[in-house]
C-alpha cells in the first residue's frame, strides 16, 4: 500500500515533514533525505490530550479540537520556517474511532491547509514496526513489540526479517485511565478490574504467544521512555537525547511499577525522571505492562525511542527511492 504522499518527481534530497496526531501527544519530525538514506534535523513533542474527555465516548471534544488546532499551527510554522512543501500528517486510535473526526480533519485543513490522514490499526503497526527496526537490531529470535498509545496498543511479534504476527486493540493508557482509574493512589480493586478487561482483550495476543514465541519484550516510545528515564535516574547512567535505545531492565521495571503504585499524582511528579506528560497515564500503562510480563516468559525488556514517527518517515524515504528516476 502506498502512503499517497509521494511524487514520482520527487528528487533524492527532499525535506519531509512527519507529523504523528496522537491520542494523547502530537509529534513533529522534520528530516531530509538524500541517496545514502536520511537524517532526522528536528523533533517537537506538544501534550495536545485530543482524546480526554471524549475518548470512551467516540468523540472529540471541542476542547480537544481547540488543542489540536493550535498544535497543529504551531507545526505549519515550524514546517514554513524550515521551507518544507512535503508533509505527512495522520491521526490514530483517537481520530480513527470518533463520529467527527471528518469535521477535525476539515477544520485542519481550512486552517492550515495541511491534509490528515486517519490511519488504520494495522497501518500503525506496521510503522511501528518499521520504525522500531531503524533503531535496533531485532536480531533472528522473535521479538514482542509494544507501543501503548492514548487510545490503542499496537502489538507487533517478529524478528529482523519480517512480521509474523500484528494487532491493534484499543486499551490505550487514556482509555484506561478514563474508565478504571478512579482512586489516585490506584486501588487494588481497580487493579483487579483492569486485569479482567486485559484478560479479555489480549486473549489473542496470549495465543499468538503461543503460536510465535518472543522472549524479548520491546516497547517503543511514550511510557517506555518515562520507565527508561527513571531507571536511568535511579542508577545514575546518563543518555543523551539522540539515543536510540535506551537502558531498562525486568527487575528495574518491577521497581517502579512497585512504586507507582504507591504514590498518588504529587508524589509520582517527585520521582526523578518523570514528566508531567506522562504523569497521570503511567499508573494504568505499566499495569498492562505487569500483566503481559507475567503472561509469559519474557527474559529481556528492551526500549526503542524510535516508533510509529521514525516508521512512516523510513517507508516514505523508501517509497521516494523507489519512485526516483534512475541515472
Amino acid at each position: 500500500m502506498k502512503l499517497g504522499f509521494v511524487s514520482s518527481r520527487a528528487r533524492m534530497k527532499n525535506k519531509i515533514a512527519i507529523i504523528d496526531m496522537g491520542t494523547n501527544t502530537f509529534h513533529l519530525l522534520l528530516a531530509e533525505a538524500d541517496e545514502r538514506g536520511y537524517h532526522i534535523t528536528y523533533r517537537e513533542r506538544l501534550a495536545v490530550k485530543l482524546g480526554k474527555g471524549g475518548i470512551n465516548q467516540g468523540i472529540i471534544t471541542e476542547e480537544g479540537i481547540q488543542r489540536a488546532l493550535l498544535a497543529m499551527q504551531s507545526f505549519k510554522n515550524t514546517v514554513d520556517q524550515a521551507g518544507i512543501s512535503t508533509v505527512f500528517a495522520f491521526g490514530t486510535s483517537a481520530m480513527r474511532n470518533a463520529r467527527n473526526s471528518p469535521e477535525v480533519v476539515t477544520r485542519i485543513k481550512a486552517l492550515t491547509g495541511i491534509d490528515v490522514t486517519i490511519i488504520s490499526g494495522d497501518r500503525e503497526a506496521e510503522f511501528i514496526y518499521m520504525g522500531v527496526k531503524s533503531a535496533l537490531d531485532i536480531g533472528h529470535e522473535n521479538a514482542l513489540v509494544v507501543d501503548i498509545g492514548g487510545g490503542s496498543v499496537e502489538f507487533i511479534i517478529g524478528n529482523n526479517d519480517r512480521i509474523h504476527w500484528k494487532k491493534s486493540i484499543e486499551i490505550g493508557a487514556q482509555r484506561l485511565l478514563e474508565q478504571f482509574q478512579k482512586n489516585d493512589p490506584i486501588t487494588a480493586s481497580e487493579i483487579i478490574t483492569l486485569n479482567n478487561h486485559f484478560s479479555t482483550h489480549l486473549a489473542p495476543l496470549i495465543e499468538a504467544l503461543k503460536q510465535y514465541p518472543a522472549h524479548t519484550l520491546i516497547g517503543s516510545s511514550g511510557t517506555f521512555d518515562t520507565l527508561s528515564d527513571i531507571f536511568c535516574e535511579q542508577h545514575d547512567i546518563h543518555k543523551s537525547p539522540e539515543e536510540i535505545e535506551t537502558p531498562l531492565s525486568l527487575q528495574g521495571f518491577y521497581e517502579i511499577y512497585t512504586e507507582l503504585l504507591e504514590k498518588d499524582r504529587a508524589q509520582r511528579m517527585t520521582i526523578p525522571g518523570m514528566i508531567e506528560m506522562r504523569v497521570d497515564m503511567i499508573v494504568v500503562a505499566s499495569c498492562l505492562i505487569y500483566y503481559i510480563l507475567q503472561q509469559h516468559g519474557f527474559n529481556r525488556i528492551r526500549v526503542s525511542t524510535y516508533a510509529l514517527k521514525e516508521g512512516a518517515l523510513a517507508t516514505l524515504i523508501e517509497q521516494m527511492h523507489l519512485a526516483a528516476p534512475s541515472v
